[in-house]
């Protein structure tokens, strides 16, 4: 006994926390893509491109079968809590209205600082994407042609559908359906433990994606784009530490700060792996130590890391359709803002928590009558928008089940106020009894 109590108390000084894990990747990751860039180092180039779409490759692994577990098994545990009902109508109404600020917040930044005007770019620089979203493929897109493509294609809006279907389906069959729920439940616990080994790799995959996106586009690109890169920051850091703490101390009544000390871990993870997806177990386990009741943190963040997007689906192409429309001459008027907003809230499943907003991008010009030409002057920068857009959307995810649990009574106001950071590197739950998942 004596032997393992000297063995922890031996490592912990020697352990760095998470967040100093991630930094140290980003510091590394600046560093290693300005030697290859200014050195010419073709190797070094190459490295960085292969760690980084490595470590994104082995998150996008799991993201079909955890997305559709997740959903079938969120929708069923909705039987373990009271007022189902109203705490999903709830959830989905608090979504709707944090969009529509956000969206609101990125058209007011996007008319007072035109960020179209002086890039020097004009209509020719632009490119049509090989993908393209329309109102139309958006609808029919939810409803998958069979049960096989959605997951060999990764379409993961059509995964949440079939999801949302089986989790449906096993709350009407009842006791009939307990093998099953039974069988899902044990699979997301195994594909949550396998995700978690990713996230530990996470300071090796920022210092690759950071590096290779300096290496590769460098500081000049971002100079060109400086004024809508710098929209997108403070549109999405108004909207992180201005709105959200705003609703939580004034609707929820509680301490914003604590907020932020929880759920940092997975507001970082998601700068840097951007994907909302990826980062959802980290996200649903800092809600919980939030102390989100488990039964309906399994509801609300598998449900918002594929439908919440403030910004990606916001505040994203709120500033981008203004940036396209001037670049373009074109003009827009109430009528195209208010479509803007509309699409932001309705749209924003079509991000389907995946890296980059594209289609969210085409499905806004799409609807606006934008050019479609004016997707291709953006996916040069869209790297280093996607982080903090990222960031932005799973600090959204986080926060909603937190408002509404205080809203409603049921936050663990004990354990939001003695929240801890960094909870991925414990081994052990701020309270045992709350049952909290932590990695091995």
């Amino acid at each position: 006994m004596s032997v393992s109590t000297n063995t922890k108390s031996f490592r912990l000084p020697f352990k760095a926390p998470f967040w100093a894990q991630i930094l140290a990747g980003l510091v590394l990751g600046v560093l290693l893509g300005w030697l290859a860039r200014s050195q010419d180092v073709s190797w070094l180039v190459t490295t960085l491109e292969k760690v980084g779409g490595t470590f994104i490759g082995l998150l996008k692994l799991a993201v079909a079968p955890l997305v559709f577990f997740a959903i079938l098994v969120s929708i069923t545990n909705l039987r373990k809590v009271n007022n189902a009902a109203r705490l999903a109508s709830r959830t989905l109404l608090w979504f709707m209205i944090t969009s529509l600020i956000a969206v609101a917040i990125g058209l007011v930044i996007g008319l007072v600082t035109n960020p179209g005007a002086g890039t020097g770019l004009t209509p020719a620089d632009g490119a049509k994407p090989e993908k393209t979203g329309s109102w139309i493929d958006f609808l029919t897109g939810i409803v998958p042609p069979d049960v096989i493509t959605p997951f060999t294609e990764l379409n993961v809006l059509q995964i949440v559908f079939m999801a949302a279907v089986a989790g449906i389906a096993a709350l009407q069959l009842g006791e009939k359906a307990e093998p099953i729920l039974t069988l899902s439940e044990s699979v997301l616990t195994l594909l949550q433990k396998a995700l978690w080994w990713v996230i530990r790799l996470a300071p090796i995959g920022t210092a690759g994606l950071i590096g290779n996106a300096i290496a590769t586009y460098g500081w000049d690109l971002i100079g060109q784009y400086a004024t809508f890169t710098a929209d997108i920051y403070i549109g999405c850091l108004i909207v992180m530490f201005g709105v959200y703490p705003a609703l939580l101390a004034g609707v929820a009544k509680i301490n914003p700060l604590q907020f932020f000390k929880g759920a940092w871990p997975a507001i970082q993870l998601a700068f840097v792996s951007r994907s909302s997806v990826g980062t959802m177990p980290l996200t649903q386990k800092v809600t919980e130590r939030l102390g989100v009741p488990r039964e309906y943190a399994s509801f609300a963040v598998p449900f918002g890391a594929t439908t919440k997007m403030d910004g990606c689906a916001a505040i994203y192409p709120a500033i981008a359709a203004i940036f396209v429309a001037q670049i373009f001459d074109v003009p827009l008027g109430i009528g195209d803002y208010l479509l803007i907003a509309f699409v932001s809230v309705v749209g924003s499943a079509a991000t389907a928590g995946l890296t980059g907003a594209t289609v969210m991008l085409t499905l806004t010009l799409s609807t606006l009558g934008l050019p479609m030409e004016g997707v291709g002057l953006l996916l040069a920068i869209d790297p280093i928008l996607d982080m903090i857009r990222t960031a932005t959307n799973v600090a959204g995810q986080a926060l909603v089940p937190v408002l509404v649990s205080a809203r409603e009574g049921l936050l663990d106001r004990d354990a939001y106020d003695s929240v801890h950071s960094s909870p991925v590197d414990e081994d052990t739950p701020a309270d045992a009894s709350r049952q909290v998942p932590v990695p091995a």
